[in-house]
This record gives structure tokens, sequence and C-alpha cells, in this order.
């Protein structure tokens, strides 16, 4: 028997006409494709959380970066992003001057790609991500703090910034605004857009609790990722 010619049939494949049934074999194909995407690489921690306070992962654009930064730019003390993703915030805030620089991430898989793009930017021992739940993550000694999450949790972040920031806290909230805080500084149009709010006088009261550093850090936790 003669072996096929690779050639003559791609050639051929690419001459036929798909019928139906072959069309909804490619799109049934493409959509497993997609879902083992989601699940090998943006599922992973959150199998633990609640389905209401869970936030898929949409990595900012360049212009959205640019915008936080300048909302938080010359600002002291410690600057975190609350579902950091592939850590792009972090790192650019750390370039700018915003140190300690501190992602929070549940996803392992965008944790380790954020340390990838920190490592070849050389800034591998400088900025610090930590496989956490945002949920979880005291807020205590954070002065400044970028968001980039879905409206539906957005009260429920409202009332853990209420609860955990000092006093003259700033939050940078990313293509949504907080539903009841009122901004200081907007920035930005349609998607790009990022809003300013600093945070009132009356925050938690008692002294400021660091929290740990990235070296001395304990591994994530089995309650439970731009």
């Amino acid at each position: 028997m003669e072996q096929d010619d690779p050639g003559e049939a791609l050639a051929e494949l690419r001459g036929r006409r798909l019928g139906a049934r072959e069309l909804l074999q490619a799109a049934a194909g493409s959509g497993l494709a997609a879902y083992a995407v989601w699940a090998l690489l943006l599922q992973p921690g959150f199998r633990r959380v609640p389905l209401r306070l869970q936030v898929p992962y949409v990595g900012a654009s360049a212009r959205q970066v640019e915008h936080v930064l300048s909302l938080l730019r010359g600002r002291p003390g410690k600057t975190v992003d609350l579902g950091s993703g592939d850590g792009r915030i972090v790192l650019a805030a750390h370039r700018s001057g915003l140190r300690p620089a501190v992602g929070y991430e549940l996803n392992p898989w965008l944790v380790g790609l954020a340390r990838l793009h920190a490592w070849r930017a050389g800034c591998a021992g400088s900025v610090c991500y930590r496989r956490e739940d945002l949920w979880k993550v005291d807020l205590r000694d954070c002065r400044n703090v970028s968001v980039f999450l879905a409206p539906s949790v957005l009260a429920q972040l409202e009332d853990k910034l209420q609860a955990e920031l000092p006093e003259g806290a700033r939050v940078v909230s990313g293509r949504f605004p907080l539903p009841t805080w009122q901004p200081v500084a907007v920035m930005g149009e349609g998607v790009d857009r990022v809003w300013a709010y600093d945070f009132p006088r009356g925050g938690l009261a008692g002294q400021v609790s660091p929290g740990p550093s990235c070296a001395s850090a304990p591994g994530p936790s089995n309650s439970q990722v731009g």
C-alpha cells in the first residue's frame, strides 16, 4: 500500500466544502479546546471560592495601566493590586517608584506568569506576587490599592475596603466604578476609564499591622488566579 502524500491530502481538504455535520464537529472541538484552556490555566483555585465572588481574568490594557499609575504616582506606602493576573500593574508600579508593590492572585498559572515577567524585567527580587484569595488579604497596611474586578463583586469590595483600609488610602478601580463611593478623579474613556477614590477619615482604628513579606510568606492554603 502506497503512503498518502501529505501535500495531496492538504490540497484535498482545502478544496472540500464542509457539510453541516462537519461544521458542528469543528465548533464542538473549538468549544472543548477553549474549555480545556480555562480548566487548566484559569480555573485552578476557583472551585472553593463562592460563585458570587469569582472574578474572571481579563488583562489590563497598556492605557489602563498608564491611567492607574497616573492616579497613584508620587504616593507613599505599600501598593497592592487585588486580582493581579499576569502582574503587569504591579511591575509597572514598581518601575514608576511605587514601592513596595505587591500582587495578590489566586490562580497559580497567572502567579507563575507574573513572576516570569518580573524575572525577565530584572525585577524578580523587587516585586512580590502572592498566591492568595483577594477576599482574605489584610488591607490595613495598604496605602494604594488597584482593582480591576467585575461589577457584581464591587459592592462586597466596598465593604471590605471600608472595614480595613487605613486613613488616607487611595483606591483606583478600572473598567467599572465603585457603586456608592464618590471618585476624586477620573481618567480615560470607555473601557480604559479608571476611577480614583480617597478613603475618608474614620478608617479602621488601631495600629496598622504590616503584612508578611514575600520571602517569609507561608504557602497558600487549600481553602480556595491579571
